[in-house]
Order: C-alpha cells, then sequence, then structure tokens
C-alpha cells in the first residue's frame, strides 16, 4: 500500500529539515548526563513544555512554591505532563482512547464537557485517519509524524476546550512513540511560544491543506524539535 505521507517528504526542504530535526534530538540524548540522568533531565524538559503549553493556551506559568496552582489551564497542563508515561501504551494502541484521556486531565477545571470530541461525521473520520498513521500506517521519519499529528489536532480542535493543550502532549508522546524522543528530553514548545504569532500562521497554511502550506508547517515543526533540543541541552548543562 502506498504511505500516505510519504508524498510530503518530497515539499521544498522537508526531508532537509526533517533529517535535521532528527538528528538535533538524537545528539541531546548523547550528552553525558543524559546517558545516565536523563530521568532528571526529562522532568525539567516536561515542567518547562507544561508550562509553555499552558501559557499557549492562554494560562499562567507561575507554579507556587507551596500550595495548589490555581490556574487551570496550567494545573491541566501539568496533570497532563506527569501521567505521559501511563497514557504512552493506550496512545501506541488506540490513540482516540488516549486523547479522551488526555482531554480529562486538561480540561477538568474547564467547566466543559470533557473527554469528548465534537460530533462531527468529519471530525471523526478525521480523527480515524490519524489514528491509523499512529498505530503503524506510515513509515516516514519520526519529525514528519509528529508534525502531522500536531498540525492535524490543532486543526481540528476536536474538543471544547484545551485543545492546544491536548495537541501539544499528542505530539510528544509521538516523538517519544516514533523514536524522534525517546525519552522525552526535547522541549519544543518554549520555542512555539516564543514565536507565537509564527505558530498561528503556519498553522493557517496547514489547515488550507495546499502543498505550500504543509510544508511552511512542517519546516516550522522541525525548526522547533531543532530548538526543543537545544533547551534540552540547556537542562543537561546545568545538571552536569
Amino acid at each position: 500500500m502506498t504511505d500516505p505521507l510519504a508524498p510530503l517528504l518530497t515539499l521544498p526542504g522537508v526531508a532537509d529539515a526533517v533529517a535535521s530535526a532528527r538528528d538535533a534530538v538524537f545528539q541531546v540524548h548523547r550528552h553525558r548526563v543524559n546517558l545516565r540522568g536523563w530521568a532528571t533531565t526529562a522532568a525539567e524538559a516536561s515542567v518547562r513544555a507544561a508550562r509553555a503549553s499552558a501559557a499557549l493556551d492562554g494560562g499562567s506559568t507561575d507554579i507556587p512554591e507551596s500550595g495548589s496552582v490555581e490556574d487551570p489551564v496550567l494545573a491541566g497542563a501539568l496533570r497532563v505532563a506527569e501521567a505521559l508515561g501511563v497514557v504512552f501504551p493506550t496512545w501506541r494502541r488506540a490513540p482516540l482512547q488516549a486523547l479522551a484521556r488526555l482531554h480529562v486531565l486538561a480540561g477538568a477545571d474547564l467547566g466543559a464537557d470533557v473527554g469528548r470530541p465534537r460530533v462531527s461525521p468529519a471530525v471523526s473520520a478525521r480523527l480515524d485517519l490519524l489514528a491509523g498513521l499512529v498505530t503503524g500506517g506510515t513509515s516516514v521519519p519520526g519529525p514528519l509524524l509528529v508534525a502531522v499529528v500536531h498540525g492535524e489536532l490543532m486543526a481540528l480542535a476536536p474538543f471544547g476546550s484545551a485543545n492546544g493543550v491536548v495537541a501539544r502532549a499528542a505530539t510528544r508522546l509521538t516523538a517519544i512513540a516514533s523514536g524522534v524522543d525517546p525519552k522525552s528530553l526535547g522541549v519544543p514548545e518554549v520555542y512555539l511560544l516564543r514565536r507565537q504569532g509564527e505558530y498561528d500562521a503556519a498553522l493557517h497554511a496547514f489547515s488550507t491543506g495546499e502543498a505550500e502550506g504543509v510544508a511552511r508547517w512542517v519546516l516550522f515543526q522541525c525548526q522547533a524539535l531543532e530548538d526543543g533540543a537545544r533547551e534540552a541541552r540547556s537542562i543537561a548543562d546545568a545538571a552536569s
């Protein structure tokens, strides 16, 4: 069968960007601190990612030294980050169940119906297609699959709340499952926050479905992975 994502590798600049992103993340896994102490650096990366993801959805980044997090968006993002390891096996075999669980965690304090995507044949069909890709329906390099999962979930916005937090969490799960970032050390969310205008523009381009727009999104996401690897290196350097 023809790989549905293979044609994306022929778009201008995509193959080189994918290779560069994959190499950048691989190299940070070889950092001497991450060879043995990766659990500590991954934990710090998880918190930074959650804070940035919450901010992108309009939440706070303030984590009190004592007491509970009051901002509902940040609280949800932190719950999601903490649960990724538990949700990961479900993501590999039943991605839609995993998405529902992520939304329950992300949207619990937002007062909306949680865990249920919008009732729409179009949304359901695209989610089913995405689930098929995640569970083995493509063999393209991981960074490309990461970009597609991220873009599709952001463009679909299948839930009534917390779609950004859920989409970025699913992106991290895809990076782990595809082998791009198996220890979840990268923090591309920080890059997205610093360039939120570019993020929004690239997402709009992707949502058109046109080749040029899709390429723009993939290139932007690959750059985010590279920058996320630099953030991961700074975490490892600080721990050395």
